[in-house]
């Protein structure tokens, strides 16, 4: 068997395969469908300072290989994740990585202290691409100052290996990249949703609550392969691949692109196991090629 383990700013992972911030819930909402052990990671919903009842309804609309979403980060807010989330979820035999979130730099800064506290959350991946939230979120994420500006404020706070989620809804999301690089990122994971819009033709009005949405599911991965292969060509730092995948082979384009992992989402909601089909997939298929680690194959395009 191939050795799939993968190290990304110092932590190594078991295999490869993630799950995508807000399509996994906590985790433990999974526990009785999926070995949770045989996930390399879970991500968990993104959190922010403050909680937030996300957008109204409809949040959701289906897409042609794909989905819409406008659910607007709805979490409970840091502090109730401290006090009642992490005591059910730190004992979980993987990576538990927690995507924080926020309105304001000043919100970034003062989640992620808190986060910084728990001793069984690794790193954080923070979300500067998010595109269904009014304030915040992919505002800081489309220039390279915004970007470079939320980074280092929150580098200067959180002492432990810090993600950062790139928005694909920018002009050279490799300048994205660099600054966030430049302000001490220690990791980059991309891409975030891209803006969509679908409209029912028959109430003449669009599907989702706020109009337009972050598109996602298998009509993304061309665009995201190319968002990958770019920045991991443009940067120093590990990348982490996201968009589309639900197969093996779609994560082995990724990783072949540059990423040293991938991240599971939309594909989840078809089928929870899909992140442990998918590693096996990985390792089978370098068996089956004659590969023994996951360097055999990462970059190679």
């Amino acid at each position: 068997m191939a050795d799939i383990r993968t190290t990304i700013a110092g932590i190594t992972f078991r295999n490869p395969v993630l799950t995508a911030s807000g399509t996994f819930g906590y985790g433990i909402e999974f526990a009785d469908l999926v070995n949770l052990a045989d996930i390399g990671g879970i991500i968990v919903k993104g959190t922010t300072l403050h909680p937030r009842e996300g957008n109204d309804y409809p949040r959701m609309a289906e897409t042609a290989h794909g989905m819409l979403n406008c659910v607007g980060l709805q979490n409970k807010g840091v502090d109730y994740f401290c006090s009642h989330i992490y005591p059910n979820i730190c004992d979980i035999d993987t990576r538990i990585i927690v995507n924080v979130s926020g309105s304001t730099i000043e919100d970034y800064v003062a989640c992620a202290q808190r986060i910084n506290e728990l001793p069984n959350i690794p790193a954080i991946e923070l979300n500067i691409s998010c595109p269904n939230v009014k304030q915040g979120g992919m505002a800081f994420g489309v220039t390279t100052d915004g970007a470079y500006n939320v980074v280092k404020a929150v580098r200067e706070v959180y002492h432990k290996p810090l993600i950062v989620k790139l928005s694909p809804n920018v002009t050279s999301i490799t300048d994205i990249a660099c600054a966030v690089e430049s302000a001490g990122a220690d990791a980059l994971s991309l891409i975030n949703t891209l803006m969509g819009m679908a409209i029912d033709i028959e109430r003449r009005r669009p599907r989702l609550s706020i109009g337009t949405g972050g598109l996602s599911g298998p009509a993304i991965k061309p665009v995201a392969v190319r968002c990958v292969h770019q920045v991991a060509h443009a940067v120093h730092i590990p990348v982490i691949g996201l968009g589309g995948i639900a197969t093996a082979e779609d994560a082995i384009e990724f990783l072949m692109a540059g990423a040293r992992a991938v991240q599971i989402g939309t594909a989840n909601f078809v089928d929870p196991t899909v992140s442990v089909r998918v590693a096996q997939g990985i390792d089978q298929w370098l068996d089956a090629h004659g590969c023994q680690t996951l360097d055999d194959i990462i970059g190679v395009v």
